[in-house]
């Protein structure tokens, strides 16, 4: 009696479980670092602001900023791998995207990259950010599998059904795969390389880290689809992507937005923030009362609504609002929100959020809110936020 399927379905519960245990984990430490990155940049940004450009100081806080923006990258890859990351969906072609990141990836390196990209590829409905992150993921472990050089190919493709060693599943598939010339993986190491944290490569800022695949993986099955690697030692590494094919249209292109300003936006008026770290209530508070507005505080999403209630009584009600989404062993953002509109149906709302990319943060209008600042932001993103909220008019 063949019992291979059995086992290999109860070996991808195991690992999915380990997946699952690893990514709450991993959410929880992001969004704290995300809040530690929200004190660093912001208050960088704050001190420019006071600063000449042409100082060396002004000139060493940006290197301090650029360092934190490399570690916001890493917190969003944790995230992405947390159950925080949730899919935002749309439809899109998939030689753009994979043409794209591919060719990033590997620019200002030895490898160059053959496509074998069908003409009449299906669309998928996914999110851009993340499948992009996948490819990008596979492409760098790509080549880092070669550091002599060489080639890599992509290639692409529609598939009916799936029949292979790994799956098997009816259907409507785009099928991608990223095939290496490198050393391939060891097979006593094939059972692992979905584990998280596992790697065999040098450790670095840049490599190593055990994330690339088991992200990969985490993104592919929160979008329903599927991954196998073959690899032979001496001959390469194959992996092969399968994502559901959709069944809309792309929709109609929109006119280009016009550019932000690239300079903080002064305002004024009365700013309610809520959040449960004291650090960041003030920070947030030196960078209001910078670009001209008065503000007061609360710690959590209770609060927020008994202030704004009372403030509304007066002569002095809140203009805005700037909610924490998550506030731990208290209300938050999201149900927050839904008193201050109750109380309010004028109520302007900013949701605030280490999970940049929560489906609340992503569609925050759909909640109840008027605009969206993930952390960590800056002097600069946080200004452009109220005064879109504050004028509605103003181009976004």
């Amino acid at each position: 009696m063949d019992i291979s399927k059995s086992i290999e379905a109860e070996d991808e519960l195991q690992r999915a479980r380990q997946l699952e245990s690893i990514a709450a984990l991993s959410g929880g430490i992001a969004h704290d670092y995300n809040n530690l990155l929200t004190v660093i940049i912001g208050n960088v940004s704050l001190i420019q602001s006071y600063v000449d450009p042409h100082d060396m100081i002004y000139r060493l806080l940006n290197e301090v900023n650029e360092a934190a923006i490399v570690a916001k990258s890493l917190t969003q890859k944790l995230i992405t791998f947390s159950r925080g990351g949730a899919p935002l969906k749309e439809t899109t072609d998939m030689t753009a995207l994979v043409r794209s990141v591919a060719e990033f990836s590997l620019s200002g390196s030895n490898i160059k990259c053959q496509f074998d990209l069908a003409d009449d590829l299906w669309l998928v409905d996914v999110d851009k950010t993340q499948v992009g992150q996948a490819v990008h993921n596979l492409v760098m472990n790509a080549r880092e599998a070669m550091p002599e050089g060489g080639f890599i190919t992509v290639s692409a493709g529609n598939v009916q059904n799936i029949d292979g060693e790994h799956v098997s599943t009816a259907g409507r598939w785009v099928r991608l795969s990223i095939i290496d010339r490198g050393q391939g993986i060891a097979p006593e190491n094939m059972d692992k390389i979905f584990n998280p944290y596992f790697s065999t490569k040098e450790r670095g800022n840049q490599k190593g880290t055990g994330l690339g695949l088991s992200i990969c993986h985490s993104i592919i099955r929160k979008h329903d689809g599927k991954m196998a690697v073959d690899s032979s030692p001496g001959a390469g590494t194959t992996v092969t992507l399968y994502l559901p094919a959709s069944t809309k249209t792309l929709p109609a292109v929109s006119a280009a937005k016009p550019c932000k300003a690239s300079t903080p936006i002064p305002g004024c008026g009365r700013i309610l923030v809520m959040d449960d770290e004291e650090m960041i209530i003030n920070m947030a508070g030196r960078i209001l009362a910078r670009l001209g507005y008065e503000t007061a505080f609360a710690r959590n999403g209770s609060e927020a609504v008994a202030l704004y209630g009372e403030a509304l009584k007066t002569d002095q009600p809140f203009d805005a609002v700037v909610l924490d989404l998550t506030v731990r062993g208290g209300m938050g953002g999201e149900e927050a929100i839904r008193h201050l509109l109750k109380i309010d149906p004028q109520a302007k709302a900013i949701v605030s959020s280490g999970y940049s990319d929560s489906p609340v943060v992503q569609d925050y209008k759909k909640y109840g809110f008027s605009a969206a600042a993930g952390k960590p932001y800056s002097l600069l993103e946080l200004s452009q936020a109220l005064d879109r909220v504050l004028k509605p008019t103003t181009a976004m």
